[in-house]
């Protein structure tokens, strides 16, 4: 692998945003699952689904982001919550 290039994540891993997405209400550092990968048509960055939960486990979103948007989770990194009605 080269080193710019993205690892590739398993299915169904969690991973998290290192980057905001107002259009979507997400702000770097949330966390999301990963679905499905999705190939750019046009030769650019593929893409990644991923399904996004509320802090109870339901899911909330799906949404489509650059494979270079999201990071693998880390043993130093904690989880924290935060309200989605003042999101962004």
């Amino acid at each position: 692998m080269k080193e710019t290039e993205i690892p590739l994540f398993p299915l169904y891993s969690r991973v998290s945003l290192n980057r905001d997405f107002p259009e979507y209400n997400l702000r770097q550092g949330d966390i999301a699952t990963l679905i499905d990968t999705v190939p750019d048509p046009e030769d650019g960055e593929d893409g990644y689904i991923l399904e996004v939960f509320n802090a109870l486990g339901e899911s909330i979103d799906v949404v489509t982001v650059a494979k270079s948007a999201i990071a693998p989770l880390r043993s130093d990194e904690i989880l924290a919550v935060r309200s989605l009605v003042n999101a962004v």
